[in-house]
């Protein structure tokens, strides 16, 4: 909720109402001072319709009516963009939410929901996110070829994060490739990239694993590769 007003009053979006049960708001009077002092309006609920609103097996008795967090692509992919994290037909919101998480913790610039991917609004995706939607520019595209190229466009070089590529991030940090303004593309923890996605790419990389996993989920391999883009070109 803090991150919420944070960006209201960045001027980034608006938070419409709040809705906040007797305990949380005897919990948390600050946050409720600070919503009526923005102009919010507060309303009190009961438990039962806080469970309702927030979609969530054990709410913490505040939520938030705010409007829309998503951007225009070219907001997104502003001049001198550096790193991108690009989600393409990632259906899991808890997935699609923590991904946005480690992007803004790594210092992305910016976070683009590609094609069937899960929509952004979505509550799970708002919780996993855990307020960094409210930090970074999201960006929704339908036409994934629409995003590569603006990507392109913007001088990002778009690499897949693909467990069967060739060539793995740390042959690729070696040789200096990652510091190069890059837009990370992710697929679904299922079923990764398709291939002709893979092929349209300018590169596509592993996380090298050296145990016994057969695989890492989506949010850690994403957390691995933004990671090793931010510190090569912070270096």
């Amino acid at each position: 909720m803090r991150e919420a007003l944070s960006w209201a009053a960045a001027g980034r979006g608006r938070v419409h109402e709040l809705f906040v049960t007797p305990a949380a708001a005897s919990r948390n009077p600050a946050l409720v001072r600070d919503a009526v002092d923005a102009g919010v309006p507060v309303s009190s609920v009961t438990d039962k319709a806080a469970a309702a609103l927030s979609e969530t097996v054990t709410p913490q008795g505040i939520v938030a009516v705010c409007s829309l967090v998503d951007v225009p692509l070219a907001v997104a992919l502003a001049p001198g963009v550096r790193l991108v994290a690009v989600l393409h037909g990632v259906a899991d919101p808890g997935n699609a939410g923590t991904v946005a998480r480690v992007a803004d913790a790594a210092g992305a610039d910016a976070v683009i929901f590609a094609g069937d991917t899960v929509d952004p609004h979505n509550g799970k995706c708002v919780r996993a996110s855990t307020g960094s939607v409210f930090h970074l520019p999201i960006a929704r595209v339908r036409d994934a070829g629409e995003v590569f190229a603006a990507c392109r466009a913007a001088g990002l070089r778009l690499v897949a994060a693909d467990g069967y590529a060739p060539e793995d991030l740390v042959t690729a940090d070696l040789r200096g490739d990652l510091a190069s303004p890059t837009a990370w593309v992710f697929g679904s923890e299922a079923h990764g990239l398709p291939d002709e996605v893979v092929a349209s790419l300018d590169a596509s990389l592993k996380v090298p694993i050296y145990g016994g996993a057969e695989s890492l989920n989506l949010a850690t391999a994403a957390a691995v590769c933004l990671y090793a883009s931010a510190r090569a070109q912070r270096s």
